[in-house]
């Protein structure tokens, strides 16, 4: 099995081509400088991801910066911080400023020469458009939880997608999913019997992170520390 043997390479956004934890400790930041007791940056990663994927549980079709501004109240809730829904708010909002890898400006410029480049995401249009505007890049496809009224890794997610490209005549064997998240990811992947790339931008670092522990992990066919790691790897392909 070869990079080359594909024609769409689907993508997880918010960790693997959006430096989504970086982000989230970020725009936390007016909260968590209020907690009384010392919170790890691993800490408050993992409440997130735990309000976040019990949000997106209990309401999936709640957009993802609405849904956010409910996680920083679970979040100010739990370490017992006041804050005022204009907070909340306000971190909902900032999605949109968000920093992209270092990496994935360049790796998407030159993996479009390519592939069919197609997004399959958990956020919602206005906060996605933002982010693209980071990646710089046009997508041939762009598939928000607000499209289709729920959150990966739900199985309606990736019904939508493969049904989408069904029709544009890309078939479950020509895609290649990409992503960081065993979780919202990879688990789907595996169930759904699609080909996947690990994007491993925690393999320095301990757990999960931002994302839910998967329990069993899944399997994947391709694993890279960086999307310029893939990039080499396809390049190489290229030239053998």
């Amino acid at each position: 099995m070869k990079l080359s043997d594909f024609k769409a390479l689907t993508f997880d956004v918010y960790g693997t081509l959006i430096d989504w934890e970086s982000g989230m400790v970020n725009g936390l930041k007016p909260l968590t400088d209020k907690v009384s007791r010392s919170l790890t940056r691993d800490d408050i990663l993992e409440a997130h991801a735990y309000y976040e994927s019990t949000a997106q549980k209990w309401t999936p079709s709640k957009k993802y910066y609405d849904l956010l501004a409910v996680v920083y109240r679970r979040l100010a809730e739990e370490w017992g911080v006041e804050v005022t829904w204009e907070e909340c708010q306000a971190y909902g909002l900032s999605v949109r400023q968000w920093p992209a890898f270092d990496d994935s400006r360049k790796a998407l410029a030159y993996l479009k020469q390519h592939f069919k480049l197609v997004v399959l995401t958990n956020t919602d249009n206005l906060s996605f458009q933002g982010s693209n505007a980071r990646l710089d890049v046009h997508f041939d496809g762009v598939y928000t939880a607000e499209d289709v009224g729920s959150y990966k890794p739900a199985d309606r997610n990736f019904d939508y997608m493969l049904e989408t490209l069904a029709r544009q005549g890309i078939e479950k064997s020509d895609i290649l999913h990409t992503a960081e998240s065993m979780f919202h990811d990879h688990a789907p992947a595996n169930k759904h019997g699609l080909t996947n790339c690990w994007i491993y931008r925690r393999h320095d670092k301990e757990g999960f992170g931002a994302t839910m522990n998967p329990g069993d992990m899944p399997t994947y066919n391709f694993q890279f520390n960086s999307m310029m790691d893939m990039v080499k790897a396809h390049q190489a392909e290229l030239a053998a």
